[in-house]
C-alpha cells in the first residue's frame, strides 16, 4: 500500500495504522484458504467489531467511530487490500446500517443503533429482487400492516449475508404506488418466516454469502418502520450513494493488492539475464496501472470530502464506483499478464483478485446505471 496518506488528523493516522495491522495479521493470512473452500469468515467480522472498525462513519454516542467519510473509506480500502469477501461485508454492514442511523427516530436509535454498531451483530441489505434489480421499484416484496404489527411476505434476491446477517434493512410495498409506495423496515435476522435458498455459486467472493432471502408471513412490529411509509426508495437511493462510495474504496484496496503483487514479481522473475521489471514494455504497463489505483484513490476521496462537507455527492459518487471498479477490472486483469503462466494458476492471488473485480462493474448499481446517473446530473 502507499507509504503515507493524507489524512486529516492523528486520530485518522492512529486508526489507519492500526487497520493495516489487523489487515495484514489478521485477514491477509486467511483470504486465500477461506476463498478456496467458501468459508464464510464470521470471526472476522466479529473482529472487526470488537476492534471498533463496523461503525466507524456513525456517531460516537451510539456507539460509532464518528470518522469522517474520507477516513473510513480509506480504512475500508485497506482491508479490501488484504481480503476482499471482509471488506464488502464491511461496507455492506455500513451501508445496512445507514437506513436507522439517517431517517430513525430518536428512540429507535437509542434501542437498536448501539448493538449493531458495537461489535457483535451483522447486517445485511434487502433490497434488490429477481425482477426489481436496477429498477427497484419494481419491487413486489409486500409489508401489510395489521394492527401493530407488519406481514411481510416476497423473496428478495443477491442479499450478502443473507441467512447470516443478525438484521436486514428491508424494503417492501406498502402500497401500489410504484417509487412512492415502498417502505423500509429493520428486520431481525432470527424472525420466523425468513429463509435463506442455498447461496449462489459465484466465480468470485466464494467467502461471501449471496442468496435469496424469502419472507413467508413475517411479522414484526410497527415500531421497525424508519421513516414513514412511502420514503423506503428515498432512504434506498440515498443508501446507495455512500455504499458506491464503499464499493469504490473497496476496488481501489483490491487493485492495490494487485499491483503489490505484480511489481513484487517483476522484481524477482528474470528473463534473459534482467528483472523483468526492467523491460520497457512491462515497466510501462506497470505504470498504468500504478496511475489508475491512484486516480481511482484520489476520485472517491475527492467525492468523500464533498459528503463530509455536506454538499451534494450524488454525481461524484458515482463517478468514483465507474472508474474505480473499472479500474480494478483493468489493473487486477493487467497483473495476471505481468505473471505470465504463473498468474492463471491458483499459487498466486492475482486470478482471485481478477474474479473478485467483476462484481465490482455491477452490484450497489451497474456502471452503466452509474452512467445514467452522471448523464442525469449534466441536464
Amino acid at each position: 500500500m502507499p507509504a503515507e496518506r493524507l489524512l486529516p488528523t492523528q486520530e485518522a493516522e492512529d486508526l489507519i495504522a492500526l487497520v493495516k495491522e489487523i489487515a495484514r495479521d489478521e485477514l491477509k493470512p486467511h483470504a486465500a484458504d477461506a476463498e478456496e473452500n467458501e468459508k464464510f469468515p464470521r470471526d472476522a467480522f466479529r473482529l472487526l467489531g470488537r476492534s471498533g472498525l463496523l461503525g466507524l462513519p456513525y456517531p460516537e454516542e451510539f456507539g460509532g467511530g464518528e470518522q469522517p467519510y474520507e477516513v473510513y473509506l480509506q480504512a475500508l480500502e485497506e482491508v479490501a487490500s488484504a481480503w476482499m469477501t471482509v471488506a464488502v461485508g464491511l461496507s455492506v454492514h455500513v451501508m445496512s446500517c445507514y437506513g436507522l442511523a439517517t431517517f430513525g427516530t430518536r428512540e429507535q436509535q437509542d434501542r437498536w443503533l448501539p448493538e449493531m454498531l458495537e461489535g457483535e451483530l451483522l447486517g445485511g441489505y434487502a433490497l434488490s429482487e429477481v425482477q426489481a434489480g436496477s429498477d427497484p421499484a419494481a419491487m413486489s416484496t409486500r409489508a401489510v400492516r395489521k394492527g401493530s404489527e407488519y406481514v411481510v411476505n416476497g423473496t428478495k434476491a443477491w442479499i450478502t449475508h443473507a441467512g447470516a446477517a443478525d438484521f436486514y434493512t428491508l424494503m417492501a410495498r406498502t402500497s401500489p404506488d410504484a417509487g412512492r409506495g415502498i417502505s423500509c423496515f429493520l428486520a431481525p435476522g432470527e424472525a420466523q418466516g425468513i429463509t435463506a435458498a442455498t447461496p449462489e455459486r459465484k466465480m468470485g467472493l466464494t467467502g461471501s454469502i449471496t442468496a435469496q432471502l424469502a419472507f413467508d408471513d413475517v411479522r414484526f412490529g410497527t415500531d421497525r418502520l424508519i421513516g414513514n411509509e412511502g420514503d423506503g426508495l428515498k432512504i434506498a437511493l440515498s443508501a446507495l450513494d455512500s455504499g458506491r462510495l464503499g464499493i469504490a474504496a473497496c476496488a481501489v484496496g483490491l487493485a492495490q493488492a494487485a499491483l503489490d503483487e505484480a511489481v513484487a514479481y517483476a522484481k524477482t522473475r528474470t528473463q534473459f539475464g534482467r528483472p523483468i521489471i526492467e523491460f520497457q514494455g512491462l515497466e510501462f504497463l506497470l505504470a498504468d496501472m500504478a496511475a489508475a489505483v491512484e486516480s481511482a484513490r484520489a476520485t472517491y476521496i475527492s467525492a468523500a470530502r464533498r459528503r463530509d462537507r455536506g454538499l451534494p455527492f450524488r454525481q461524484q459518487a458515482s463517478i468514483a464506483k465507474l472508474i474505480a471498479t473499472d479500474a480494478a477490472m483493468r489493473v487486477t486483469t493487467d497483473a495476471v499478464q505481468v505473471l505470465g503462466g504463473a498468474g492463471y494458476t491458483r499459487d498466486f492471488p492475482v486470478e482471485r483478485y481478477m474474479r473478485e473485480a467483476k462484481v465490482l462493474q455491477i452490484f450497489e448499481g451497474t456502471n452503466q446505471i452509474q452512467r445514467l446517473v452522471i448523464g442525469r446530473g449534466l441536464r
